[in-house]
């Protein structure tokens, strides 16, 4: 599998036969552009792709043939949202993760306290989810990950393991970051787009047509219409015989340490 190392390791041998090739047969310069776009290329490809694993491992299936799947939302909580959203998993039962952003968590600690009392798993999703994100160092995302985790502890005295990066975006640094402080980084397999401007009906069928065994769904408890897709998933999952379980459940990992 095509990872950062195997990727910068072929840009080098390609970058050092060309340049051979340039000494010996003098062939034009504009040849280096072959593997400095091809590396690129792999590199923005890797970045935003958490399933490629380019970086470092992601989470985002379960390798299993039982009809069981995960249902996970990000950036929250929520004050308006959120509630709706838990009030329906409690109405059937049904739990799920919840990847929390530190800073929105002033004023809603009661939410937290709600999550894990219904027994929902909660992990990280950075403290400030800022569009510049990706450009932090190493210390600036361990900075980022120790704040929200020291918020979340303070309330419900567990340490969380689960880290899912932003946007689904991965670094070199982030890397080390979640390395250095023993995450284990979740993605999904099955993407809502419920943040964008499609209708509930369109995020439904996206999601539905998608279902498999082991399968990781990715929402976020910030819309009410969210919360009226997560009705229909549910629904589906119920009529078609998958249950519904926690990320520690499917992938058979620790949610704390």
């Amino acid at each position: 599998m095509l990872n950062f190392k195997i990727a910068s390791l072929c840009f080098v041998i390609e970058s050092i036969a060309i340049g051979l090739l340039c000494y010996f047969i003098e062939i034009s310069l504009w040849w280096f552009l072959i593997p400095i776009l091809s590396y690129k290329a792999f590199i923005i490809y890797g970045s935003a792709n958490i399933q490629s694993n380019f970086y470092t491992k992601a989470h985002c299936t379960a390798v299993t043939d039982e009809k069981i799947i995960a249902i996970t939302f990000d950036d929250g909580p929520n004050p308006e949202f959120t509630p709706k959203v838990l009030s329906i998993l409690a109405q059937q039962n049904v739990p799920a993760t919840f990847f929390v952003i530190g800073k929105n968590i002033q004023g809603n600690e009661s939410l937290i306290k709600k999550m894990d009392a219904a027994g929902h798993t909660i992990g990280n999703h950075t403290f400030s989810h800022s569009f510049f994100i990706d450009f932090k160092s190493k210390t600036g995302f361990m900075y980022e990950l120790d704040a929200t985790s020291d918020i979340v502890y303070n309330i419900i005295h567990k340490r969380m393991k689960f880290f899912r990066p932003p946007y689904g975006v991965t670094t070199p640094h982030l890397a080390r970051a979640s390395k250095a402080l023993n995450y284990e980084i979740i993605g999904w397999n099955i993407r809502s787009l419920d943040t964008t401007s499609d209708t509930e009906e369109r995020i439904a069928n996206r999601v539905i047509s998608q279902i498999k065994p082991g399968a990781i769904v990715l929402f976020h408890d910030t819309s009410e219409k969210t919360a009226q897709v997560l009705k229909q998933t549910l629904n589906f999952a119920k009529e078609n015989g998958f249950k519904i379980v926690s990320v520690e459940e499917l992938l058979k990992i620790q949610a704390y340490g």
